[in-house]
């Protein structure tokens, strides 16, 4: 099985590439770098695992919430490899990749993730550990900002980088959290072990019916306004 996982929602560009029981991957957070980064490095996995686009089985992409941009740039590109390859393509929420990862390296049984959706404001979710180890939503995405939050579960941490970004959310929430962990953005290796599992459950859609996660219509602050 040859699958090929891509995010570059937020700052980090992320890719992983499983050929049978080979795992490959480049993981780069470099702001505003991902049109100049990401095609060069599939190009590099591919070439070293000795594969081409059209032996992939499955492109597994990182679908927001996050950079506008960013969803974007891996959307497109994901579409042209399925396209190319003829094969199906696997969305995952890009706040459920930084819970697995959390459910790989932490005991903490839930987890919420935040990530900087700019206006004052995060993109907001929460997952608790499933038995198979991967994410199981208990509390969908949302937009919020700085309000305390209600009815939270015992025992939630916190994860993402939108907590060290948004500190007033930090210092609102945080006698109820039991405290942040890594990581702080998504990685495409995570996301390769939610795809092969959704693509299992029959996730896979056909490319031309992706629908970015974009959440909010607007990126800007209207005239006068500001962003601290």
């Amino acid at each position: 099985m040859n699958l090929l996982a891509l995010d570059t929602s937020t700052v980090a560009c992320s890719v992983a590439l499983q050929c049978g029981d080979a795992l490959a991957f480049r993981h780069a957070e470099e702001p505003r770098a991902h049109t100049r980064l990401l095609l060069p490095i599939i190009k590099e996995l591919l070439a070293e695992a000795g594969i081409q686009v059209s032996d992939l089985d499955a492109v597994i992409l990182g679908n927001g919430p996050g950079s506008f941009i960013g969803i974007r740039i891996a959307a497109s590109v994901a579409q042209g490899l399925c396209f190319g390859a003829a094969t199906d393509l696997v969305p995952v929420s890009s706040l459920e990749a930084v819970a697995a990862a959390v459910f790989e390296n932490d005991d903490c049984q839930r987890v919420l993730v935040a990530q900087d959706a700019r206006m004052h404001e995060v993109y907001l979710a929460g997952y608790e550990r499933g038995v198979d180890g991967l994410p199981i939503e208990f509390m969908p995405l949302c937009l919020h900002g700085a309000a305390r939050l209600e009815n939270l579960p015992q025992d939630c941490c916190a994860a993402g980088a939108g907590w060290s970004q948004h500190g007033e959310l930090w210092a609102t929430n945080r006698d109820q959290l039991s405290g942040r962990v890594d990581p702080d953005y998504p990685h495409a290796r995570d996301l390769l072990r939610i795809g092969a599992a959704r693509r299992e459950q029959g996730a896979a859609i056909a490319p031309e019916r992706l629908q970015p996660a974009y959440v909010r219509e607007r990126v800007a602050m209207p005239p006068g306004e500001t962003e601290l």
